[in-house]
């Protein structure tokens, strides 16, 4: 037989068995790959959580953890893999938390596992907040799950507790000084009123710095800051642990004295604290000195509540306040009414200008030489609708306090002003001017104002300085002082004698005269010191080429005494009392006759 050609037999055709066997191994490999996607996400999604996460199961066993946890705890590699038992990591993170060994074994932990185990049993959610050593707080929140294990997230919330921190505490505190604020103050107040017993009593000191506005105007809000927070300082280091600080406000300080307080413990704190805060203060390169006024209230001797006793010391505060500052006053009842008149003063002395209660009284200046009046003082009176007439030395400490002072101060010129033009061109004025009224960067413009409305001429009007502002002066005052001399008005130095710092303030400040005070003048013809005091300062004055004024003649043989010592020109009730314009006339034609030509 010849070749015959070989033939190649068909592929068979795949059985359905096989076809199926393919296509579950493709669908396989398929969910595999998308296992492993979604696995690899979730790895990457897990480790990138902020915060901590682990979950264990029903035998206490850690199922996964991402890096976080691993982060928050400082756990090794090897305590983060699945299976690790939770006593393992426990252990772990108390010896580097305390140091301490085999806590496994200890009752506490044993105790913490119990009730934690019982809480997951429950199904409910949970929290607890842990404190690590190195200063982070972490939320812990525990989720149970179904087969008995658990899920528990930590979440860092060290910033959110000292953010909630620092509100709270700046809801009880005073942000400048970090004692306690006015709330906390009356928290504690009324706790420590509602816990006193039958026989305990308690102190309130109520602090407020003398004069401290002046420290901010002389030298700005930053070293009064300062200021206050070294008086805050200095105050705590006074009291004792027991006692409690606050800060009430502006330059208002508390004190709450605890314990069995008698009155001679309330003045000895009183006298520490004053004390404390008479040293100078070095506050940003500057020396600064001020001092403090203390009123002082015990309870329940002075009051059974909040209210009554902050009252109360407010009375004892405004009574060393109104008795010259820098001083302490324990409360005692019925001193209240003279205060409550006091405020009513301060308050009616605010619409005394517009309601026109104001008037003038003028006190005649005798020229001892030729033995005439050569001018008169202007004197400010105020008819109080209530009180009637009311006396300058009421009233003006009011008006400065209340800062009414600046307004008075402007009409009394004016109305002196006017008042002088219906007297003799050879009669002059004098009006005295506050410290605050050269403060106010005006004087210089109101005096301007005061002669070109009224038509005076300059040389008649004589404006006083009290010798006790010159100590007080930080440059508005010689500065004020000069402008007002060139406008051709005559500068006084009033009271002179009070102070002994005043005799380098003749040299330094364009006095034209000098007011010999009325303390030296008194009983001058008895006390050979007072003549030669008031010879010796009249002579000075003239060697200055100054004029020296007697004050407070009220008889006849201390104006002999004042002639003989050299005086130029006398004032007082011997002379002349202090009278309405309406009555100056008869005055000025009588005054003359009460010293004889010839004595």
């Amino acid at each position: 037989m010849g070749n015959t050609p070989a033939f190649r037999q068909p592929d068979a055709e795949p059985s359905a068995a096989s076809t199926s066997d393919w296509e579950t191994t493709a669908l396989l490999m398929e969910q595999k790959r998308s296992l492993e996607q979604i696995n690899s996400w979730f790895e990457v999604a897990l480790n990138n959580m902020v915060r901590g996460l682990s979950m264990f199961d029903a035998n206490q066993r850690l199922v996964v953890s991402n890096k976080s946890y691993r982060e928050i705890y400082s756990l090794p590699q090897e305590l983060t893999q699945p299976g690790t038992h939770l006593g393992d990591i426990v252990r772990y993170h108390v010896r580097s938390e305390t140091g301490r060994e085999n806590f496994n074994e200890t009752a506490s932990f044993s105790r913490w596992l119990a009730q934690h185990m019982e809480m997951i049993a429950e199904g409910r959610s949970f929290t607890k907040v842990q404190q690590l050593r190195n200063g982070r707080t972490l939320l812990v929140t525990y989720q149970p799950l179904a087969e008995g294990g658990w899920v528990d997230i930590q979440e860092d919330i060290t910033e959110k507790r000292r953010t909630e921190e620092r509100i709270e505490w700046l809801a009880h505190h005073d942000a400048l000084t970090g004692v306690a604020n006015r709330f906390h103050f009356r928290q504690t107040f009324e706790a420590a009123l509602a816990d006193l017993g039958g026989d305990e009593n308690l102190a309130l000191h109520w602090l407020d710095l003398d004069e401290f506005k002046e420290v901010n105007d002389t030298h700005g809000h930053p070293i009064g800051d300062a200021l206050l927070k070294a008086v805050a300082q200095r105050l705590r280091a006074s009291i004792r642990k027991s006692d409690f600080l606050a800060r009430l406000g502006g330059d208002e300080f508390a004190i709450i004295q605890r314990g069995d307080v008698n009155c001679d413990q309330c003045e000895r704190l009183a006298e520490r604290i004053l004390t404390a805060i008479n040293r100078p203060f070095s506050i940003l390169g500057h020396a600064i000195s001020v001092s403090a006024s203390i009123g002082i209230v015990r309870a329940p001797a002075h009051g059974n509540s909040p209210d009554e006793l902050l009252k109360n010391a407010d009375v004892a505060l405004y009574n060393v306040k109104s008795a010259g500052r820098c001083g302490y006053e324990l409360y005692q009842r019925g001193c209240g009414r003279h205060i409550e008149a006091q405020r009513r003063l301060e308050v009616d002395i605010q619409g005394a200008l517009d309601n026109k209660q104001f008037e003038l009284h003028y006190q005649p200046i005798l020229n001892l030489k030729s033995n005439s009046v050569t001018g008169c003082e202007a004197l400010l009176r105020w008819q109080h609708p209530d009180d009637g007439l009311v006396t300058a030395g009421t009233f003006m400490p009011l008006a400065e306090k209340t800062g009414a002072i600046v307004d008075i101060g402007k009409w009394v010129l004016q109305q002196a002003c006017r008042d002088a033009m219906r007297w003799s061109d050879d009669l002059s004025v004098t009006v005295n001017v506050s410290m605050l009224e050269f403060d106010s960067g005006t004087l210089t413009s109101t005096v301007q104002q005061a002669l070109a409305s009224s038509g005076l001429a300059a040389e008649r009007l004589e404006l006083e300085v009290g010798e006790t502002l010159l100590a007080r002066d930080k440059g508005n005052l010689r500065a004020t002082l000069a402008e007002l001399k060139q406008l051709g008005v005559t500068i006084a130095l009033d009271s002179f004698g009070k102070d002994a710092g005043a005799l380098t303030a003749l040299r330094a400040f364009p006095f034209n005269k000098v007011k010999i005070d009325g303390d030296l003048v008194r009983d001058a013809a008895l006390n050979r010191d007072n003549v030669a005091i008031i010879r010796a300062v009249a002579m000075l004055a003239e060697t200055l080429g100054m004029g020296a004024v007697a004050k407070g003649v009220e008889t006849l043989d201390e104006l002999d005494a004042v002639t003989r010592a050299g005086c130029g020109k006398a004032q007082g009730y011997f002379i002349g009392r202090p009278v309405p314009i309406e009555q100056l006339d008869a005055m000025l034609s009588e005054c003359t006759l009460r010293r004889p030509c010839a004595a």
